[in-house]
């Protein structure tokens, strides 16, 4: 039986990684690509973190939810449905992800609930997709044969 349980270090803090999470695409271009998903009221961006632990945060801003109430019911729902279903995610993905409430006024727990699963289903897709796409390191198989021919392409 798995966890339920989050930890501390299941919670993305450090200000480095949030900033890097937020960079936008041009800027990180040698330290990895961003990643955006929608599932209607909740939106996610993620990255690879490289450290085997997905990390996560959650941003329900004012400009949404004006009376800090509901911004606390709401990060609390979205904590309870990302607890309850990050066994969606492959096991040992390394990912920073973050959560960002879109919605306009607060939305019961089953949709916050299915949002979240939309939005793990998603990034586990994509974590899936690209762990199977060849690395650029091992495609180039003409230049390998030349050299263990002992001829230069030249």
């Amino acid at each position: 039986m798995t966890s339920f349980r989050l930890y501390k270090k299941e919670k993305l803090c450090s200000l480095t990684a949030i900033n890097l999470l937020f960079t936008p695409k041009s800027a990180t271009a040698d330290e990895g690509v961003n990643h955006s998903v929608m599932a209607y009221p909740w939106r996610a961006v993620w990255r690879d973190n490289g450290e085997g632990v997905c990390r996560f945060l959650i941003s329900v801003g004012k400009k949404r939810l004006k009376h800090a109430v509901d911004r606390v019911k709401m990060r609390r729902r979205c904590r309870e449905a990302y607890r309850l279903n990050r066994v969606l995610l492959p096991e040992g993905a390394g990912i920073d992800l973050a959560f960002i409430y879109v919605g306009k006024g607060v939305t019961d727990y089953r949709s916050t609930e299915r949002a979240i699963q939309r939005i793990l289903h998603r990034v586990s897709h994509q974590l899936s997709t690209s762990h199977h796409e060849p690395s650029p390191t091992h495609t180039d198989s003409s230049h390998t044969s030349l050299e263990a021919s002992g001829t230069t392409g030249a």
